[in-house]
Formats: structure tokens, sequence, C-alpha cells
């Protein structure tokens, strides 16, 4: 049974969200700089570049994964990135994934 896998991914979903909207949200109150924070020393660098060969990945991913068990709209999702987190998205994408491999018997 793989309905496990769903709600672990579910949780890592909700957390990515949660942690996403609250360290935002600190940022923005606090009037940070992205693009600074981002690339201010080689070891922000490093998580920058780390971080977003994983993200690449993770899309290419999702699209190819989706494609291959008959998943729609996984472009949603990564649009949903843009505006909420890879940390969101890409466990959502997994859960997702796990209920539609239920339901269609994979």
């Amino acid at each position: 049974m793989r309905k496990p896998l769903f709600w672990i991914y579910l949780a890592l979903a909700g957390a990515g969200l949660i942690s996403a909207w609250v360290l935002n949200g600190l940022a923005v109150m606090n009037g940070q700089d992205y693009g600074t924070a981002w690339t201010a020393t080689a070891v922000d660098l490093v998580l920058t570049y780390d971080l977003g060969i994983v993200a690449i990945a993770g899309v290419i991913f999702m699209f190819v994964e989706g494609k291959r068990i008959g998943m729609t709209r996984v472009w949603v999702l990564v649009l949903l990135s843009g505006i909420t987190a890879m940390a969101f998205v890409f466990p959502l994408f997994l859960a997702l994934r796990e209920r539609h491999i239920e339901k269609s018997g994979s």
C-alpha cells in the first residue's frame, strides 16, 4: 500500500508552504534584499546554485513523470512554484502522483 507516502508528501508540502509564508513574510517585513542575500558570500552562492539545480531537475522530473503516468495539468504546479515555493510544490506533486498511481492501479 502506497497511502502512507501520500500523507508524508502532503505533510512535507504543508511544511514547505508554511515555512515559505512565514519566512518570506519576515523577510519582507524586515525589508531584506533577496538578491543580496542569495549572493552575498560564497556559501550563499553554493546554496543558491545547489537549490536552483535541484529545482530545475525537480521540474523536469515533474513534467516527465507526470506525462509517463498520465497526470494532467502538471504545468499548474510549476507555475504555482513561482508564487509559493518549490518546497511546497514538489512534495505536493509527489503526493498527487501517489494518489494518481493508487487510483489508476499502477
